[in-house]
């Protein structure tokens, strides 16, 4: 799908397989490996072969980054939309991931929440949605209920320098595998947006350029429906009626017209 030509139908599509990525029993392997994406040869291609095609939907690919625990692509990827992307349609997909975070799927990264010192950016990307969805809508409530329950712990200067320097990659802790992670869940590499062989600065741009294609699109579209209604417009516009001279033959005389000669009209 990264090459459809049909944009509307690609979207259609890459959201219907994420809610099957990411509700389906057969395909927990997947998502296994998908959690390895930083840690894993086979789970960073899973993940960058994904990403091509989910970059037709914002919600795909929040939801593909909350899967490989790429929390600061996640934060990224929020704070990179702009006001055409959150419509109606994404809300309907934001509302559905939300209730998806509250399933047994993504048990991992409630538990995660635990230690919000170590996942300081998946604390960013769950308050970006938070921050993105309606106060009135049942899934801002679910999402800010969720929130409350993380532990208060304090953050320390050494953290929050981290987070304000765009680089949480400094603590790090080994997984059983014995490959070096760092406490938000990514590899702790030289360059902090290069991380087990994936850019994701390079990654980030191409979803950009997707996203500009659609808004494009959109436009384009909004355009043809404008412009088809002002022709319908313009065809079904009666045209003003003028008066027949038949008619006028027609009409009864009016009592002027009946006076005889030398009579005044009153």
């Amino acid at each position: 799908l990264e090459g459809e030509a049909d944009l509307d139908f690609a979207s259609i599509m890459v959201q219907a397989l994420n809610l099957i990525l990411l509700t389906s029993s057969e395909l927990s392997v997947l998502r296994d490996l998908l959690k390895q994406s930083l840690v894993n040869a086979a789970g960073k291609d899973l993940f960058l072969s994904l990403y091509a095609s989910w970059c037709h939907s914002p919600m795909a690919i929040i939801s593909l980054c909350l899967l490989a625990q790429t929390y600061q692509h996640a934060s990224s990827v929020i704070q990179s939309l702009v006001e055409e992307d959150i419509n109606v349609k994404f809300l309907v997909q934001l509302d559905k991931l939300i209730h998806l975070l509250e399933t047994p799927i993504f048990a991992y990264l409630r538990l995660q929440l635990l230690e919000p010192g170590r996942y300081i950016w998946l604390l960013k990307a769950l308050y970006g949605l938070l921050m993105l969805l309606p106060q009135q809508s049942k899934a801002f409530k679910i999402l800010r209920t969720r929130l409350k329950t993380v532990p208060s712990y304090s953050f320390n200067d050494e953290q929050f320098k981290q987070t304000l320097s765009g680089n949480p990659y400094s603590h790090i802790h080994h997984m059983s595998s014995g490959s070096q992670v760092s406490e938000d869940g990514d590899m702790n590499e030289d360059s902090w947006h290069v991380k087990n062989g994936i850019n994701f600065a390079s990654r980030l741009q191409q979803f950009e350029n997707m996203q500009q294609q659609h808004r494009m699109h959109l436009k384009s579209q909004a355009k043809l429906r404008y412009s088809s209604t002002s022709s319908e417009k313009e065809v079904q516009r009666p045209e003003p009626q003028r008066p027949s001279p038949v008619a006028d033959l027609t009409r009864p005389p009016s009592r002027s017209s009946r006076r005889g000669p030398g009579q005044l009209q009153l």
